[in-house]
């Protein structure tokens, strides 16, 4: 078998592998919390064969926070492999380029002017909310793009100019968190941490099109990132339009990152973790990297989710607490090896 076929069907069985242990994890989590739940129970009650109490446990509470977790994990890390392929940057993250903190700066504005109207926790704002968050992220991504302009978008000005941006909006954020009523306050802070803790079928529906729609697109692009990896003068001369890719796919990356901080909150170093994994179980090859990120990120969220109920118990973590503590000393490895 020839190298090509080889590296694919590596690529192939770990897929199968992190299948395996999504599907594991996933279990494992079902019977993690407050109530305990025999692995028979959890079984017999998805099959329809459960008792009332054990089935509201399970689909009304533990079932939809578990498929958000998945769907933000794969959500946020597809999002960082575009942005480090579009910015050639190994460092590059949608909390770190200042994208969730636009994102984060527009759910705020939005919990701050519906506080105490009962809009805000409505099944119709939570339908909103990823608009919202979407609009934030997208002024955030526009302001990142006008700043680094000159004369075109170089990797390393798009970095610069991605962590002012994200001081600014953190900044603005905290203002407007002061000004709010101290229940409003808490729900922020700790939304703002990052969270999946008290979401339902509504809030996965709200995010579900998101990744449906933007998920083909971007593994449809993975050529055209490897083509911008070559660097821009060798991707001009084989015949890439550099900037118009390169708009298409930041365009890609905040409409995942957006839609996954309105559900998910600030979940950070996930989208700088997970492909940084995949490329160094794969290779860099990005047809291959993408699914591998996907999945390596939906398994990571899920089993930081896990963590964050039972290291505490009764009490929980924020799942993006569990992400940076876990992702913070990777990233100082990373920026002590990157010269």
């Amino acid at each position: 078998m020839d190298s090509f076929g080889q590296q694919w069907k590596k690529t192939i069985s770990v897929l199968s592998i992190l299948s395996v242990a999504i599907i594991v994890m996933f279990f494992v989590s079902l019977n993690t919390g407050l109530t305990k739940i025999p692995p028979l129970e959890v079984v017999k009650t998805i099959f329809g064969s459960g008792d009332e109490g054990t089935k509201m446990v399970l689909f009304d509470f533990r079932l939809p926070r578990m498929v958000l977790a998945l769907l933000v994990g794969a959500g946020i890390s597809l999002a960082g492999a575009i942005l480090q392929g579009v910015s050639q940057n190994a460092l590059a993250d949608p909390g770190i380029l200042g994208i969730n903190a636009g994102a984060g700066f527009a759910v705020v504005l939005f919990m701050f002017f519906s506080q105490g109207t009962g809009f805000a926790i409505g099944a119709l704002s939570i339908f909103s909310l990823p608009f919202t968050a979407l609009l934030g992220a997208f002024v955030a991504a526009l302001l990142i793009y006008v700043i680094a302009w000159k004369g075109g978008v170089t990797p390393v000005r798009l970095i610069l100019v991605g962590i002012g941006i994200n001081s600014a909006f953190a900044a603005a954020m905290l203002v407007f968190q002061l000004m709010m009523e101290p229940n409003d306050f808490t729900k922020a802070l700790v939304w703002l941490s990052g969270t999946i803790w008290g979401t339902n079928w509504t809030f996965v529906l709200a995010l579900l099109p998101w990744l449906l729609i933007f998920t083909p697109i971007a593994f449809y692009k993975a050529r055209v990132l490897d083509v911008l990896n070559l660097g821009d003068p060798m991707a001009i001369g084989l015949g890439s339009h550099v900037e118009r890719e390169r708009r298409i796919l930041l365009i890609i990356a905040v409409a995942l990152a957006g839609a996954c901080v309105s559900v998910g909150g600030g979940i950070t170093f996930l989208g700088l973790v997970a492909p940084h994994l995949a490329k160094r179980i794969v290779g860099a090859k990005h047809a291959r990297m993408l699914p591998v990120t996907v999945l390596l990120g939906a398994f990571l969220l899920l089993t930081a989710d896990t963590i964050g109920r039972v290291v505490l118990a009764p009490a929980e973590l924020p799942v993006g607490l569990v992400v940076s503590i876990l992702g913070a000393p990777y990233f100082i490895y990373l920026l002590m090896k990157t010269r």
